[in-house]
């Protein structure tokens, strides 16, 4: 890759972790993913046109601190990836919460989360023009929050009809929990530790954004 970056294949997730315990600095996931987002956005493969937010149940195999009664699962105990893309399918930020948290609830902490993305030329780009959700993302201050930064949220009322072709439009934020939960270590929530849990997911990402980039490149 243009960054001099090299990707290294680790064979399981136990070997990964303790990677992580040992070598990794606070924010290097972070950092690696903000890199790759730079490469792909240099190369004209990010849409800032529309990012699309959602969230995921997990079951919790542990008690940490992102863990709590689940509403879909009998109230078992189980973390909710909060998760927004760009209108490839690209994820530019996850957060996790206990499984009880509210959609709405950490969504301007993920539009926040955004890092600063480098292009050429201009100014680094961090915000989408719009923003897109069902209707568990309807909340007046968070559409007056959203037009604040500017953003132009696209979400259904509760209580009315929901916006004509916004599903069609929505579906890429499926498609990023599908690559997401491919990596096994992501679809169960195994860690007490908050930032290893970060670190997992921020890693899983710039997998994600590296294999894009091959994929463009191609």
């Amino acid at each position: 890759m243009g960054s001099g970056l090299h990707v290294r294949y680790v064979s399981d997730g136990q070997t990964f972790r303790r990677l992580l315990e040992r070598c990794s600095t606070p924010g290097s996931s972070d950092r690696l993913h903000r890199i790759l987002l730079a490469e792909l956005n240099t190369a004209g493969a990010l849409d800032w046109s529309r990012a699309c937010v959602d969230g995921s149940h997990i079951r919790g195999r542990t008690r940490g601190a992102d863990t709590g009664p689940s509403p879909v699962d009998r109230r078992k105990t189980g973390s909710k990836h909060h998760l927004i893309c760009d209108g490839r399918s690209t994820p530019l930020k996850v957060h996790t919460t206990a499984a009880n948290v509210n959609d709405v609830t950490p969504t301007l902490a993920l539009v926040d989360g955004i890092p600063p993305v480098a292009r050429r030329p201009g100014r680094p780009r961090g915000r989408p023009d719009s923003q897109l959700g069902d209707k568990d993302y309807h909340s007046n201050p968070h559409r007056r929050e959203s037009r604040k930064r500017p953003i132009l949220p696209v979400i259904s009322r509760k209580g009315a009809p929901n916006i004509k072709g916004l599903g069609k439009l929505r579906y890429v934020v499926e498609q990023t929990f599908v690559r997401l939960h491919q990596f096994r270590r992501l679809a169960v929530q195994w860690e007490h530790r908050t930032e290893l849990s970060d670190a997992f997911v921020s890693s899983a990402c710039g997998l994600i954004c590296w294999r894009r980039q091959k994929k463009h490149r191609s």
